[in-house]
């Protein structure tokens, strides 16, 4: 299709949603800064509508690339990506406590974030090839371990939100390839566990004191030996009794503590990488008032800015806890609390309304995309968004703990934004490249 046969073909839906968001978080990163002394961050504001120009640019190079040439840049893009997260681990600028940053002369980057369309697109082309080989337990293994090294990595950084948010990626990917549901569920479950037992130590000092000492032993290396030790035990044994009586039973047994060893290993790791302060967000998480001026304060005050809204708002630029800087991080973490503050309910809805027909375009690409390359690219582009939204919203109303996942294309942020506007690319390009776009 030619150059101008793709731009009559432009998906303006998505295009109208995603620059609605982009306002909107324009708007708010504004009112965000209002009252700041600081000029530094009173032009927050300009920069975001710089970046999303820049980004806009993106968008739309990307939208216009031949997805034959995605195809064989993917695993050098990825390549590519691995490489500057070890460089940022060993040159990059430390920013609130993690080293996530890597530039020249002021000018930086979060490889960390671009780590996640890079992402998209190896496993889509692996996945593409992987064919029916895909439902065996050793090819979602390789694709397991490419998706564990840029984890670890960031969360060596450490960033715990963004580490998190490469498994569902996977997981969703894998899904829609065909993969096994057992073995994702293997992963999924695991994950969920790992960052509890990492927690679990902690929630025994602040939350249950009576079972400090029960759940103190996930922090202790011995104990964790033993434990781990003794589930690798159990999926020895299963494993051989299966084989010998072919007894389902055994199976699952063998399924059930191979998620017991990799969890309570991960979890020990984990707690080896984290900083106190991010386990201590993820403790409060079940009860805020536990450090009400420490790691609770994003909690409390964000529940205090969402509640005080009410339906219509205080109005932009009256909100008492964004003018007065109660909120921490309040134009990035925590964006959406500022709009219901001040634009209340109807507010939320119209964000909410936007975000749901971009994802809702999204899953609709991703059905009628001509291949399955682009079809995969699609869901793990739509994926990232459905997770960056509901995580983001969902700690500042309390739902989520806070972990400092920013919400695409609304919050603070040169780098989240290129990123999301990159993915919103491959959709547009997928889309002009299938029928033409519907509601």
């Amino acid at each position: 299709m030619d150059m101008l046969g793709r731009v009559r073909r432009l998906d303006v839906p998505l295009l109208l949603a995603t620059y609605g968001l982009l306002a909107i978080g324009v708007i708010f990163i504004h009112s965000s800064n209002a009252a700041s002394g600081a000029p530094f961050a009173q032009q927050e504001y300009v920069r975001q509508i710089a970046w999303a120009l820049i980004g806009s640019a993106l968008l739309f190079v990307v939208a216009s690339v031949n997805f034959d040439f995605l195809r064989r840049i993917a695993n050098p893009a990825y390549v590519t990506i691995i490489v500057l997260l070890v460089l940022t681990l060993m040159f990059g600028r430390v920013v609130n406590g993690a080293r996530r940053w890597i530039g020249i002369a002021g000018m930086g980057m979060q490889p960390s974030e671009f780590a996640k369309i890079a992402l998209v697109l190896v496993l889509a082309r692996l996945l593409e090839s992987s064919g029916p080989d895909i439902r065996r337990l050793g090819r979602l293994l390789l694709l397991l371990g490419i998706t564990l090294i840029p984890v670890m990595l960031v969360l060596i950084q450490p960033d715990l939100g963004t580490a998190v948010s490469f498994m569902p990626v996977l997981i969703v990917m894998a899904l829609a390839a065909g993969a096994a549901v057992h073995h994702l569920a293997f992963f999924a479950v695991t994950s969920a566990l790992t960052l509890i037992i990492a927690v679990l130590p902690s929630v025994g000092e602040h939350v249950l004191p009576a079972a400090s000492n029960v759940l103190g032993v996930f922090a202790q290396p011995g104990f964790v030996a033993i434990i781990a030790g003794a589930f690798v035990g159990v999926v020895i044994v299963s494993l051989l009794a299966w084989m010998v009586t072919r007894r389902r039973m055994f199976s699952w047994v063998s399924f059930a503590s191979g998620i017991g060893a990799s969890s309570v290993i991960g979890g020990f790791i984990i707690q080896q990488v984290l900083r106190p302060y991010q386990i201590m967000r993820m403790i409060v998480f079940l009860d805020p008032q536990i450090d009400p001026r420490g790691a609770g304060w994003h909690t409390i005050q964000s529940l205090t800015a969402v509640g005080s809204g009410g339906f219509s708002g205080k109005g932009l630029f009256q909100g008492t806890q964004s003018q007065y800087q109660y909120l921490p991080l309040q134009s990035t973490d925590f964006i959406f609390s500022i709009l219901a503050e001040e634009w209340g309910f109807r507010g939320a809805l119209l964000l909410f309304a936007l975000y749901g027909f971009v994802l809702f375009r999204g899953l609709v690409i991703a059905m009628r995309a001509r291949d399955q390359f682009a079809a995969l690219v699609a869901t793990g582009v739509t994926t990232l968004l459905a997770f960056h939204f509901f995580v983001n919203v969902g700690m500042t109303i309390g739902i989520m703990p806070i972990t400092g996942i920013p919400l695409w294309l609304v919050s603070f942020g040169g780098s989240s934004l290129w990123s999301a506007m990159i993915g919103i690319g491959l959709l547009i390009g997928i889309s002009a490249r299938s029928a033409p776009p519907t509601l």
